[in-house]
């Protein structure tokens, strides 16, 4: 390394596999809840995610918000929201995936999903502003303190580093993240 130069990585550098961390973020406390981390990112792994962090508290109403991420709408997600409120739609309202009813297509999912009568409802933040997610604020975090020039001799090493750091997080460090930005333009 040299002033002015770029970091680089050795030849010899290994990776020794990927780890997906699906993460719940509580803005009232500021903790890390019910993280998941799997190989995967998938429909299936997100509602999985899901139905851990509303088991947390099940008789809750729960507002998450999410990204534009095509498994956040998923026709899965939907018949589970449905099957957490008990609710009884006709077979021909719910529908079928790509053919009718809510579940036809990701904009007749995401407006069931969003609607204020849901017990479990999602929020989806614009395209280009992960900024308004907080968990995204703790995700730089994450990667600042524990992946950024991190070694790891393998996929559970990075596992336990992360489940290690999630507790001391929680333990110490977290707090409501406290916006500044008061709206006003930066130049005139």
């Amino acid at each position: 390394m040299r002033p002015g130069n770029e970091e680089r990585i050795e030849h010899e550098y290994i990776r020794h596999g990927t780890l997906c961390l699906i993460a719940s973020f509580d803005v009232v406390t500021g903790q890390s809840v019910a993280p998941t981390m799997g190989p995967t990112r998938t429909e299936e792994d997100f509602l999985e995610h899901c139905k851990r962090t509303v088991a947390l508290h099940p008789e809750s109403k729960w507002r998450i918000v999410v990204d534009q991420l095509n498994t956040h709408w998923s026709a899965s997600l939907v018949s589970w929201v449905v099957a957490m409120e008990n609710l009884t739609l006709p077979a021909d309202e719910l529908g079928v995936k790509g053919e009718s009813g809510i579940l036809k297509n990701q904009a007749s999912r995401q407006a069931f999903l969003t609607a204020p009568e849901r017990h479990i409802r999602f929020i989806y933040v614009p395209k280009h502003s992960s900024w308004l997610n907080q968990v995204e604020i703790w995700f730089s975090v994450v990667v600042r303190r524990v992946i950024q020039r991190g070694h790891f001799v393998s996929v559970e090493a990075l596992r336990q580093r992360l489940v290690d750091f999630i507790d001391y997080f929680n333990r110490t460090m977290a707090k409501p993240y406290r916006w500044t930005f008061t709206g006003q333009p930066l130049t005139k």
